[in-house]
């Protein structure tokens, strides 16, 4: 499994809780960001009804006429769906009666982006929540030694970015230097022409330090570490979304310490 899907594995449980509880039930939304081109999830909770029949959930978005979706009487009901989100949605049906009224959305678009209200209607009442919903496109970096005879350099590389980030490196053993001046970073369009590739190559650096190559931009947050040794090289990576408001951590996915081959002038040192 690669780092990019247990990522996506965690991102039902997010963060910044928006409840609205002037009518029954009460109904529960989570601030959460979708990765262009992957299936992203709008999550909200509601207090449960004991009778499936009974629940209606309405997914609507601020500026669009049709509905995002909708499930009433125990199933999904598109007839009046916006065209924009046709074949892209669906909620999980069998979590519906335990109170889950979560949306799954498919291929998530740039323009996707916006104010969403997640409506519902129960025996006991209505109750509605919004959820702010953000797009973009963030993945994990990763940070090789560039082998040759001369001199030392590592080169930060990670797939998919927008909007574009800015990219910072740090050093375990020079704590709060600048490296700015000995690195040099590129961002290429890929193919889509909205993402990018993010490359930072970082020169003159020494054995026996840990680097790291952060990439952040307003929606997420990516580190590459490598710890380079006369002995070792090793290599970790660790990607969190943040909160629109106060950039703060509300999902993250790290991957342990890799073992990786040592460059063969290091050996000879």
């Amino acid at each position: 499994m690669t780092a990019s899907s247990l990522f996506w594995l965690e991102q039902l449980h997010l963060s910044s809780v928006l409840v609205f509880q002037g009518d029954t039930p009460s109904v529960t939304t989570l601030t959460s960001a979708g990765n262009i081109g992957e299936d992203g999830i709008l999550s909200c909770t509601f207090e449960p009804d004991i009778k499936l029949s009974d629940i209606v959930i309405q997914w609507l978005k601020e500026g669009v006429m049709g509905l995002v979706h909708e499930f009433k009487e125990g199933k999904d009901d598109l007839s009046d769906q916006d065209e924009m989100f046709r074949g892209r949605t669906a909620v999980f049906a069998d979590q519906v009666i335990v109170g889950n009224a979560s949306l799954r959305l498919k291929n998530v678009q740039l323009t996707d982006a916006g104010t969403y209200k997640c409506y519902i209607i129960t025996s006991k009442g209505k109750g509605n929540a919004n959820l702010e919903y953000k797009t973009g496109a963030f993945s994990i970096p990763e940070v090789n030694m560039e082998c040759n005879a001369t001199s030392e350099s590592l080169r930060c590389e990670a797939p998919r970015w927008f909007p574009q980030p800015t990219v910072v490196w740090a050093s375990q053993v020079d704590q709060g230097a600048n490296f700015s001046e000995v690195s040099n970073t590129s961002f290429e369009l890929n193919s889509e022409n909205v993402t990018m590739k993010v490359v930072s190559i970082l020169y003159n650096v020494t054995i026996n330090n840990t680097y790291s190559c952060m990439i952040e931009n307003n929606i997420a947050k990516a580190t590459g570490d490598i710890k380079v040794t006369d002995s070792e090289i090793k290599r970790r990576s660790h990607l969190q979304l943040l909160n629109s408001k106060a950039s703060l951590c509300v999902s993250s996915v790290a991957i342990s310490w890799v073992l990786l081959p040592l460059c063969p002038y290091l050996m000879l040192k």
